[in-house]
């Protein structure tokens, strides 16, 4: 599984890792995240998520390990090295290495289709395969099987090499996301999803139902199973911001049985940015709250604009994050979270993106959302960065500027 220059790369790599999670900021920046979560602090919190950016910062034919897998534990130690010097925001760069089970998910059965673009890293196009009712029996529930031999194997070898550098550790599945109406849009494309709200709204609740049971069995499956892990940690929470907290697990855990209860999880529904509240609490949130509720804490919303749907978000049980998109007004936000649940705002990334980055629009945008913002509890959350124009130390500027702002703020209030 591992050469020897494997080995020898991943310890150098490991040590690296090591000596950095050991400086006292990384204690810090946890608990500051754990009084953000839990709704004790109103300091906002910065978080850099680089998305596309990472086939700058860390282009895969820049791997120089040898076997496959060796290659991913390389790619992840690399990651927390560039975040420590580029990214130099709120989330901490942790020692432990987590060997993750091998889980195989059918979900629906069926694979999606694309029509790719023509450009390097253009935006593909649905192509739908769904064009009768009866077209989606095609579909299947998810069946969850855990290869134990593989998982066993990989963490032993994992262990072998880097177990006294680093702490390794099995993780199942930590990322709890649910995107019913993407799985639709899938198979039936974004314009014909659209025309189906008003042309065949029963076939829309019968495949909303359908994704729903698929998700809830999913979900058993992975209790049954004993596949869950805790996401109360620096993993990323799909709406925004990283899951430390000290109201997760839930009480009664037994650490032996992660419970759906004992983790965070997130919905969306994107697709519907266009559609009116009463549709989007008809087709689908009404569908995502049933999933929802099974969990210790959640987060709702992506790149739509919530303001208008407030009321059905926030019906959804234990809710705590909710998403501000970039062309979302937070003065429509803070007035109704005040300071009960986390406003994960996402400022506009194509400042970064410019051929010259454009930092006065940046320095601007973020003043005036904390300005708004008074009252509540924000979380500045920059992604979908997919260039930075191969220029890393953008995103060292976008901190340092979000860092003053927030500091300005803090001193007027």
């Amino acid at each position: 599984m591992f050469t020897k220059n494997d080995e020898k790369l991943l310890r150098n790599l490991a040590k690296q890792v090591k000596e950095i999670s050991l400086l006292p900021e990384q204690q810090q920046k946890r608990e500051k995240w754990k009084l953000h979560n839990s709704l004790k602090s109103d300091f906002p919190m910065v978080f850099v998520h680089p998305d596309g950016s990472w086939r700058e910062l860390l282009p895969l034919e820049s791997l120089c390990c040898e076997t496959e897998y060796a290659k991913q534990i390389e790619y992840e130690l690399k990651r927390r090295l560039i975040r420590h010097q580029y990214l130099p925001d709120d989330v901490p760069i942790e020692a432990r290495l987590q060997v993750k089970k091998v889980i195989h998910n059918t979900m629906w059965g069926v694979e999606p289709q694309r029509e790719p673009s023509s450009e390097a890293s253009g935006a593909w196009h649905f192509k739908p395969i769904i064009n009768e009712p009866s077209d989606w029996k095609i579909l299947k529930e998810p069946v969850i099987s855990y290869d134990h031999q593989e998982t066993e194997k990989r963490y032993n070898a994992t262990q072998e090499i880097l177990g006294d550098i680093l702490p390794v550790e099995l993780a199942g599945v930590t990322n709890f996301s649910f995107h019913l109406m993407h799985w639709y849009c899938d198979y039936r494309g974004l314009e014909n999803m659209l025309v189906d709200l008003i042309m065949e709204p029963e076939m829309v609740h019968d495949v909303m139902r359908f994704f729903t049971e698929g998700v809830k069995s999913m979900l058993h499956q992975y209790e049954k199973l004993n596949l869950i892990s805790l996401n109360n940690d620096e993993t990323f929470h799909y709406t925004g911001g990283v899951g430390y907290t000290d109201e997760l697990p839930a009480p009664g855990f037994n650490p032996e049985k992660v419970r759906l209860c004992d983790v965070w999880g997130a919905a969306e529904a994107q697709e519907f940015s266009s559609v009116s509240p009463e549709m989007h609490e008809n087709f689908v949130l009404s569908y995502e709250r049933e999933i929802l509720e099974f969990f210790g804490l959640n987060g709702y919303g992506c790149c739509d604009d919530l303001s208008k749907k407030l009321d059905g978000v926030l019906k959804i049980k234990n809710i705590r994050r909710i998403a501000v998109c970039p062309w979302a007004d937070i003065s429509n936000f803070t007035p109704r979270l005040q300071k009960n649940y986390i406003m994960t705002w996402k400022p506009q990334p194509a400042y970064i993106a410019f051929d010259k980055m454009d930092e006065e629009s940046i320095r601007n945008e973020l003043s005036t959302g904390l300005a708004k913002a008074r009252g509540g509890i924000i979380e500045l959350i920059l992604r979908d960065t997919h260039t930075c124009r191969n220029q890393p130390e953008r995103f060292t500027r976008w901190i340092q500027i979000a860092r003053e702002c927030i500091e300005k703020e803090m001193d007027m209030r």
